[in-house]
C-alpha cells in the first residue's frame, strides 16, 4: 500500500475529512515538539504549542492550497504560534533577518553549535524587546505573521510607503541594538 503524501492528506482535511489530521499529527508531532523545545526549553509549553499548531491547521485549512510543500506551510503556522506565545507573555519572539537562525536548528547540531544558536536567539530577543511597541508590532506583523505592508498600513491608518519606511527603520534599529548587545557580551 502506497503512503498518501502530506499534501494530499491536508487537501483531504481541507475538503472536510478532518480525521486525516490525525495522520499528519502522527507524522509531525515529534518534529514540532523538538522545534518548540529548542526555542522555549520548556517541555509542557512545547507540547501546548504543538497542539496549537494542529488546531490552527484545522482552523485555517481553507488557506492551504497544496501548491507548496506541506512542511513549509506547517512551519509557517508553527512560527506564528510561537510568536503568539511570546506576545501573550510580554516576551516577543524574533523575525526577519534572523529567521535564518531558526532555520539552522536541526536534529544533528553539536552542543557547541546549539549553545551558540541559543545565545544568538537570546540576544535577538533582548534586542527586539528594546524596540518601541509600534516597531515590534510592525516587525512581527510583517515578518512573523506574514501580513503585507498594505494590510499593516490599513491597521495603522497610513500609507503602505510609510509602513515600509517604519519597517526598514525598525529592522535597522534592531540590528544596531543586537550588535551593541553582542559587543557587550564579548567584552
Amino acid at each position: 500500500m502506497e503512503a498518501i503524501s502530506d499534501s494530499a492528506l491536508m487537501l483531504k482535511v481541507k475538503d472536510g475529512d478532518t480525521d486525516r489530521l490525525g495522520l499528519l499529527f502522527e507524522r509531525y508531532h515529534r518534529a514540532l515538539y523538538s522545534f518548540f523545545y529548542r526555542l522555549t526549553s520548556k517541555g509542557e509549553v512545547s507540547e501546548d504549542l504543538v497542539q496549537n499548531v494542529f488546531l490552527r491547521m484545522l482552523k485555517y485549512r481553507h488557506t492551504y492550497t497544496g501548491a507548496g510543500e506541506f512542511k513549509t506551510w506547517m512551519y509557517h503556522l508553527a512560527r506564528n504560534v510561537h510568536a503568539d506565545y511570546y506576545q501573550k507573555n510580554k516576551r516577543l519572539g524574533f523575525s526577519d533577518d534572523f529567521t535564518h537562525l531558526e532555520n539552522k536548528l536541526q536534529d544533528d547540531f553539536t552542543v557547541e553549535e546549539q549553545t551558540r544558536q541559543e545565545e544568538e536567539m537570546h540576544l535577538l530577543q533582548l534586542a527586539l524587546n528594546q524596540l518601541e511597541l509600534e516597531k515590534r508590532e510592525i516587525l512581527i506583523l510583517s515578518r512573523y505573521q506574514g501580513l503585507k505592508y498594505k494590510e499593516i498600513a490599513e491597521l495603522y491608518g497610513c500609507s503602505e510607503g510609510a509602513i515600509k519606511v517604519r519597517a526598514f527603520r525598525a529592522l535597522d534599529e534592531l540590528k544596531n541594538i543586537y550588535l551593541k548587545l553582542e559587543r557587550q557580551e564579548i567584552v
